[in-house]
């Protein structure tokens, strides 16, 4: 489980999120047995929607990223809910390519760069709001940042982080961002880069003992920050039984039928590895409805 805190300056000028999902990317490595490079990039994306789905007002509001770039990954997806709570898919889980040009672990290699980050979110509404943007590095937290000034015209620093372990296990994963408000002044701008320009890396944080809170401090060190309030997500899938029956019945009468005379069939679940099996019987019955 999970660990996320959203807090204000105490003058009004911003706003600053903390998740660590250390918890949550090494559920994601266990379920999709992904590569260190796909843990990484999976990871980090989980870790961005996490953070923006815990601002939407609804229940059952939900935000959708989806990030293709051309690479060796293929398409990548997470998707969190109004609490946090995210479960994520990748098309390549196995992904091998050397270190960056740093030594470190290429997510933009394996992400790509030739594409682009779309951000889907179901508000309840009658259409759902899109926003797309070109793929501006690949590491994803700049293509986050640069999602937010194109498509929704909010400065904001983003920050994720995924630490692999030799043994592929998850050693420290998490996030922050920060956004200015409409009563940010230019004054505010330049505290916050000062602030920013030689913080340690989320991981770093993390695997030395801080906790979300306590990151927002250290980050923004030179604001007086308010709690306001936190929550504990988990990676979480919403499928079910139901959900395939409904996703089987769209297929149509005539795919029904052929799925009955092929002895049924079985649906696996691309986020949580579930498997659904249906007899030749419970597909008759399916198409019966129709």
């Amino acid at each position: 489980m999970g660990k996320l805190v959203r807090m204000i300056s105490a003058d009004g000028t911003l706003t600053a999120m903390a998740v660590d999902t250390t918890d949550i990317v090494s559920e994601m490595e266990r379920i999709h047995k992904t590569s260190a490079v796909t843990s990484a990039a999976l990871g980090r994306l989980l870790t961005a929607a996490s953070l923006m789905g815990a601002v939407l007002k609804g229940r059952d509001d939900s935000v959708t990223l989806r990030l293709n770039g051309s690479g060796p990954a293929g398409v990548v997806i997470a998707v969190s809910d109004s609490e946090g709570n995210v479960r994520g898919y990748v098309e390549n889980p196995i992904v091998e390519i050397p270190l960056n040009i740093k030594g470190k672990l290429d997510v933009s290699g394996a992400v790509g760069k030739d594409g682009t980050l779309t951000v889907m979110k179901d508000l309840g509404l009658k259409e759902p709001y899109i926003g797309q943007v070109p793929i501006v590095s690949g590491e994803i937290a700049e293509d986050i940042t640069s999602y937010y000034a194109v498509s929704e015209q909010t400065p904001t620093v983003c920050a994720l982080g995924v630490l692999v372990n030799p043994d592929l296990t998850i050693k420290a994963a998490g996030g922050f961002i920060i956004q200015l408000l409409p009563t940010a002044a230019e004054d505010t701008i330049t505290l916050v880069e000062e602030c920013i320009r030689d913080i340690p890396s989320v991981t770093q944080m993390l695997t030395s003992g801080l906790d979300p809170e306590q990151i927002c401090r250290k980050v923004l060190k030179k604001f007086e920050l308010e709690y306001l309030d936190g929550s504990e997500p988990e990676y979480r899938c919403s499928c079910s039984r139901q959900r395939v029956e409904k996703a089987l019945i769209s297929t149509g009468k005539e795919a029904l039928e052929e799925m009955a005379e092929d002895n049924g069939t079985e649906v696996c679940c691309h986020f949580c590895d579930k498997k659904y099996r249906f007899s030749s019987e419970e597909i008759r019955k399916l198409a019966r409805n129709l």
